[in-house]
């Protein structure tokens, strides 16, 4: 009799050393053991060990196999340093004399799964649709992306916020091919419920119709309102509650948000060629400067080859006090200035979006306004001395603006030294005309 079994593997992380244990029983004579990797779907199999008894020797097809392997009862590999290309099935196969027939030899197998995992190589967050501008008076969607790369299998992805994990409606993952931002936008559009007024006037500007009163004192109710109040306040005559609004005018609307913001996540996996996964996890909501500004958001990854999950994490800043730089800093006629955002007083995400303007005209260009992080001025001329240049950073936290001067020296004209009636020329202004035009010359040749 032959029979032959493979101990089962739990998964292993890469790197790790793994050890192949082959049990096998038989009352026969041994005649080899081969071990395989079997690849492409079980069509392929590749020795990685043999021993043949007949000569009475080892041999390894694989580097740093070269020692003698016990074959008694049982038959060990051993694998260092596995990769995740190693994943897949091994058999080992062993092969007896049959007694009847010496020239025939009896073969009985087993196999096992051999599964590599790998953690997780980079994780990082990043908000999707930006530079994005800011609006006082639109709500806007916002959306964090985590990319997790390098793991195998797929981590779990998640959200926190200020260190406290954020509880959000999943999402349905999208279709392979392409994103589907138009879908989120109208799912969300049509899910979530309205966490502010879409309008230039806030609740208090709206008083209450008095046919509505009306309608409520005659016991009929419109369609689209709410129920009557019941209670102690159905007790209370409505002709007493005719008390005109005082309407308050403010600067800028004001944002009705709901208590708490509701958050959709959403995942999504793709395969890499070198068998890991690249996870992404989307976070969206309908932002609220007022209470987002300097919100932490974090990203963590759990995964079943990490000790600890992992962490990336991200700040939400309006940006506040560019840091702006002028060359070069004495700029003349003709001189190709760069106007240039070097940074800001805080550390500002997402990344801002930066609009120039010329406080009341145009660009030199011509343009209403440039975009971009650096203004770059053409051969300035005499005129622009004086223009005053404003740089706009926004992202959907805030805007703020800065402005800067610029000055333009020129070459004083000869002409300005002559007196300003022709006829009174006398030997001093002729000397101080000569004087002028030879100091005008050697400046030209210098």
């Amino acid at each position: 009799y032959l029979t032959v079994n493979i101990e089962p593997l739990p998964p292993v992380v890469e790197g790790d050393s793994v050890t192949l244990k082959c049990n096998f029983k038989t009352d026969g004579r041994m005649r080899e053991i081969v071990w395989y990797r079997v690849t492409e779907g079980g069509t392929i199999r590749q020795k990685i060990f043999t021993f043949d008894a007949m000569f009475s020797t080892n041999y390894s097809h694989m580097e740093n196999y070269r020692r003698r392997e016990e074959l008694v009862y049982q038959s060990t590999v051993r694998l260092p340093d596995v990769r995740i290309a190693d994943s897949g099935p091994y058999e080992c196969h062993v092969g007896i004399y049959d007694r009847a027939a010496r020239e025939k030899v009896v073969l009985a197998s087993g196999s096992v799964l051999l599964n590599v995992m790998a953690p997780p190589t980079s994780i990082s967050v990043v908000a999707a649709d930006t530079p994005a501008p800011f609006s006082r008076y639109q709500a806007q969607n916002f959306t964090l992306v985590c990319v997790v790369a390098g793991g195998k299998p797929a981590p779990l992805v998640y959200f926190k916020r200020d260190g406290e994990p954020i509880e959000a409606t999943p999402l349905p993952e999208p279709p392979s091919g392409g994103s589907d931002s138009n879908g989120d936008r109208d799912l969300l559009e049509g899910r979530a419920p309205r966490n502010l007024l879409h309008r230039d006037l806030d609740d208090t500007k709206v008083p209450k119709p008095l046919w509505a009163a009306e309608e409520e004192a005659q016991g009929r109710r419109l369609p689209g309102t709410a129920e009557p109040p019941r209670g102690l306040a159905a007790e209370r005559g409505p002709a007493t509650e005719a008390i005109p609004e005082t309407v308050v005018s403010r600067e800028f609307p004001r944002w009705v948000h709901a208590a708490e913001p509701i958050y959709y996540v959403r995942h999504a996996q793709a395969p890499v060629s070198d068998g890991t996964v690249e996870a992404r996890a989307t976070l969206t909501w309908t932002l609220n400067p007022q209470i987002d500004n300097e919100a932490l958001f974090s990203c963590e990854v759990k995964h079943p080859a990490l000790s600890m999950p992992m962490q990336a994490e991200v700040t939400l800043v309006a940006p506040k006090g560019p840091k702006i730089t002028m060359t070069p800093t004495r700029a003349r006629v003709g001189d190709t200035v760069r106007i240039l955002v070097q940074g800001f007083q805080n550390e500002v995400f997402p990344e801002p979006l930066f609009t120039w303007t010329r406080v009341g005209s145009r660009l030199l260009d011509g343009s209403a306004e440039h975009d971009g992080k650096e203004l770059v001025l053409e051969r300035v001329p005499a005129e622009l001395n004086g223009s005053m240049y404003r740089c706009t950073a926004q992202n959907p936290l805030g805007s703020t603006d800065t402005h800067t001067r610029l000055i333009v020296f020129g070459r004083t004209s000869p002409s300005s030294l002559l007196p300003s009636r022709p006829g009174s020329l006398c030997s001093r202004c002729s000397f101080r005309l000569a004087l002028a035009l030879t100091l005008t010359v050697i400046l030209e040749l210098t």
